[in-house]
């Protein structure tokens, strides 16, 4: 079948930008409320770890905001992508832990584990500080 809108494939180049500022606007509500209930977080008992402290969440909020940061500025994209799906999957495993944080649904961070995926093969795309070699 023809495409209805052949003119707009030339645009075809920013939609990695589109889904780049997307999952950074994720990564930094998640950061914020992360950083925001610090302590709240610290006093429940996480799988592996256990108890932490509230340095840690805000270190851990901190990184989240960093994946963010580069992925909107489109610096170190494929990078940035791995540790958004590590984020991703993060959010996804300890859902129930962080509910008292966090509010949006698993499918949230699932979208945003695949859309990370999907910047890790495609690259970065349009205003971005990576070039392809």
């Amino acid at each position: 079948m023809l495409n209805p809108f052949p003119q707009l494939l030339v645009y075809g180049f920013f939609a990695p930008l589109l889904l780049r500022a997307t999952v950074a606007c994720v990564l930094f509500f998640v950061a914020w409320h992360v950083h925001q209930k610090a302590s709240i977080l610290a006093s429940i008992t996480f799988p592996l770890v256990g108890k932490t402290r509230p340095w840690l969440m805000r270190l851990a909020a901190s990184a989240t905001a960093l994946a963010g940061a580069t992925l909107l500025a489109g610096y170190a994209t494929q990078w940035s992508a791995i540790l958004g799906i590590l984020v991703a999957l993060k959010l996804v495993w300890l859902k129930k832990e962080l509910e008292p944080a966090l509010k949006l649904p698993t499918s949230t961070y699932l979208l945003v584990l695949v859309i990370c995926l999907s910047l890790l093969v495609t690259g970065a795309g349009a205003l971005a500080f990576d070039l392809p070699l």
